[in-house]
């Protein structure tokens, strides 16, 4: 065989084997969707150099990534919000780049997930590294990341297997995730984390929201709920004076040059509110911090047309009531006059 039949038989087996593999990741029910990873919100980070005043910039964790929907927002206000939130992170690393690292003076409005706001500042915690490591990636940036990211997009789009998210959930299918579920033998008593699923899709521009499934397939939303509960039972007391005191001196840097803050609760229910009530009460946090800061603020549980929403894992909201609660906020804070520059 010569080289030119040699290579055709190598690309038509290649071609098989990926088709297989697709297929097969396809019959358990996997979808392709973007992985949310720091290039992502490093090309939305890149927006705020040249944000103007009337912009507005989305910081917090996972509940404002899901709960405040870019495209509904976009339409309740004619300008298309830039979606930093991160999961599973403190927003005091992203507010502090903004403030330090550029001249944006817009409006930033910052979801306030109690037990992460409030974990911690030490650089080593994971709330905390968390969010900075995507700071200091978009900081550190390489052509050739930007360029590898950009060709990724229409693969991720396409094809379930080049799922390979940085959360590293559960049911993720790259090679090193894989890897990862083979367990040799039994070598300790301790349970461990319980498996932790992907429920969100991703999409540009770095849109969060709810995957279907959640909300009808009760069994995979209880695995859902174990993962917060564990993570309740686990957290360390939360650090209320470093991380208030942290926020308020970049908020006051942030207002100096004219620039607006908005602060919101999103709405959580069940055994996680329940925590919440105990661990990071609202007379003892979410008060103090709206009677520090000084800006407007919103609690999902002030409001009405809020009180009947209900997370199906208790922490996030579903697609419908997410963009539900973002076009009713919007109308909230416009008759409050806080999106006066919109």
């Amino acid at each position: 065989m010569n080289l030119k039949q040699s290579v055709i038989v190598a690309l038509i087996l290649t071609v098989i084997a990926i088709a297989a593999w697709e297929l097969y990741w396809r019959s358990q029910e996997l979808h392709p969707t973007l992985n949310d990873e720091k290039a992502l919100w490093a090309l939305a980070r890149k927006q705020v150099e040249t944000a103007s005043k009337s912009d507005v910039v989305i910081l917090g964790s996972s509940r404002a990534y899901f709960d405040i929907q870019v495209e509904t927002w976009e339409e309740a206000t004619g300008s298309q919000p830039i979606q930093l939130a991160s999961t599973g992170s403190s927003p005091l690393p992203t507010f502090h780049d903004i403030v330090h690292n550029t001249n944006f003076s817009g409006t930033v409005v910052i979801g306030v997930t109690p037990g992460l706001f409030f974990s911690t500042t030490y650089p080593g915690a994971f709330p905390w590294k968390r969010a900075q490591s995507k700071v200091d990636y978009y900081q550190d940036q390489t052509y050739a990341q930007k360029l590898n990211f950009q060709l990724s997009i229409p693969l991720q789009k396409n094809l379930v297997f080049m799922s390979g998210d940085e959360e590293e959930w559960s049911d993720d299918i790259d090679l090193k995730s894989l890897l990862r579920r083979i367990h040799v033998g039994h070598r300790t008593e301790d349970p461990g984390m319980p498996p932790f699923y992907n429920f969100g899709d991703v999409s540009i521009p770095r849109n969060m929201s709810m995957m279907p499934r959640t909300v009808t397939d009760t069994a995979f939303a209880n695995t859902i709920i174990k993962v917060w509960h564990f993570f309740g039972k686990s957290a360390p007391p939360p650090d209320k004076t470093s991380t208030m005191d942290y926020f308020l001196k970049d908020l006051e840097a942030f207002k100096a040059r004219q620039g607006t803050v908005i602060l919101v609760r999103c709405p959580s229910s069940g055994g996680v509110r329940m925590g919440e009530h105990m661990g990071v009460p609202r007379d003892g946090f979410w008060n103090d911090l709206v009677k520090e800061a000084q800006v407007k603020s919103y609690h999902f549980e002030d409001y009405d047309q809020f009180k009947h929403l209900t997370c199906p894992e208790e922490s996030h909201l579903s697609l419908d009531d997410a963009n539900y609660f973002t076009s009713e906020l919007i109308k909230i804070m416009k008759a409050d006059n806080a999106l006066t520059n919109i």
